[in-house]
């Protein structure tokens, strides 16, 4: 349990820790290759240092010094076979992307997660994976963790995505690396494309036209060094908080700025928030950038259909937001959300009308209408970070504190976001 308010205003500038997608993408792709991959910027959330465990339990070399890592392999054809479980903790991204990677390798192996990865759905996964060949069995026919799979030597397919799921495109395509033919993915709503812009930094050739992916078989990952921008779902949280706390502003450094992701950007400028941002040189493959937020005068917006990816797992702090803006706010298109963590359509409206929000669920987000003061209480988080992390946000407006039942859950995606939280707070004063 944390109790949390604070009345005054923000301040002060957060350097953002590491992408967690890019984290686990250069973890997987750098045991992968043949030689020795550096990371620097890399997040130690408990997610990504899941996807060290895992690596390691294949021969593979990690060496962790704070942010930088350094992975020494022998190339994904002379992995060894794990002689225990692999274990991706509440890791979605690691579940999904390594079912890919193993289902080309020569050994058998069997992942499970914790009591929230047991419950999300992986067919979407390994149906398209059985289709190239792959051996996977799993609870209910394959839908849920255990996940057992004996590696094959697997055919490359033509998938129309039946989901706008970039751990799903990023199992396939990583499957395809070592699949017979060329590997050919049409999205429903173009995703986050780390993994496409992570594989070519690592040597890997695609063919992007529109919605549509093509990969070789046959091609092999050299080794690369990797600069991991900040997490903008982190960035998003103070973002949030500097547009909605009074006589606030606050800078956020280092913030990764890829198209895919910047959803939430459009709609802070939608809502009428005062924010800008200055682009930088980037060191790596991903483009970053400055953010500064400053208090808002904000508006309702309206938000569906192609965006929602580009935001999806913004979507509990942008709830938030709309809670102190004119006017309804529609929130739609957004079914995924219901198989994250947990069900965060059904979080999000239970926790927000706790402390006094307008705010009702519908089949595929939510509606929300502001301004609406906002008192204190006991928050529930599910064991899911971005709730805990709203609920801690939320405690800059109420007019009682905050209580978190699971604080402690924040540290899949974000260790310093109390010690975050802290510092804006006491450097208003």
């Amino acid at each position: 349990m944390k109790s949390l308010q604070h009345t005054g205003r923000l301040k002060g500038t957060l350097s953002i820790p590491g992408d967690k997608s890019v984290s686990h993408r250069s973890i997987l792709f750098g045991a992968m290759a043949k030689g020795v991959t550096t990371v620097e910027g890399f997040l130690q959330s408990d997610d990504c240092l899941s996807t060290i465990d895992c690596v390691r339990k294949f021969g593979v070399d990690v060496a962790v010094e704070g942010e930088s890592v350094t992975i020494t392999s022998d190339g994904i054809e002379n992995w060894v076979e794990p002689d225990t479980i692999l274990y991706t903790g509440n890791s979605g991204t690691t579940t999904r992307l390594l079912s890919g990677v193993l289902a080309s390798t020569n050994f058998a192996s069997v992942m499970i997660g914790d009591e929230s990865i047991q419950k999300r759905p992986m067919k979407r996964v390994t149906d398209p994976l059985r289709q190239m060949g792959a051996d996977i069995i799993g609870r209910k026919g394959g839908n849920f963790t255990p996940l057992a799979i004996q590696g094959r030597e697997l055919t490359a397919i033509d998938y129309p995505m039946p989901v706008a799921s970039a751990q799903v495109k990023s199992a396939i395509l990583l499957a395809g690396i070592r699949a017979e033919g060329t590997t050919i993915i049409t999205e429903l709503e173009k995703t986050r494309d780390h993994t496409e812009k992570m594989l070519r930094h690592f040597g890997v050739e695609l063919d992007e036209q529109d919605k549509t992916i093509s990969l070789r078989g046959g091609q092999t990952l050299t080794p690369a060094h990797i600069v991991v921008p900040g997490d903008i779902s982190s960035a998003a949280f103070w973002l949030v908080a500097g547009a909605i706390t009074k006589d606030s502003e606050v800078e956020l450094a280092n913030v990764g700025l890829n198209p895919t992701r910047d959803g939430i950007l459009e709609v802070l400028k939608n809502m009428g928030a005062d924010l800008s941002f200055d682009s930088a040189d980037s060191p790596s493959h991903e483009e970053i950038g400055t953010l500064k937020i400053r208090t808002s005068s904000l508006r309702s917006t309206e938000i569906g259909g192609s965006l929602i990816p580009r935001l999806i797992d913004e979507i509990p702090i942008i709830a938030l937001l709309a809670t102190q803006a004119e006017g309804t706010t529609i929130i739609r298109d957004a079914e995924e959300l219901k198989v994250k963590e947990t069900n965060r359509i059904d979080a999000v409206v239970t926790e927000l009308k706790k402390l006094g929000a307008d705010i009702e669920s519908t089949e595929d987000g939510m509606v929300i209408t502001g301004p609406t003061p906002l008192t204190g209480g006991k928050i529930t988080t599910y064991g899911d970070h971005r709730i805990g992390m709203m609920g801690a946000i939320a405690s800059l407006l109420t007019s009682t504190p905050i209580e978190l039942d699971d604080p402690e859950c924040i540290a899949v995606s974000y260790p310093t976001f109390f010690d975050h939280y802290s510092k804006l707070t006491a450097d208003s004063h």
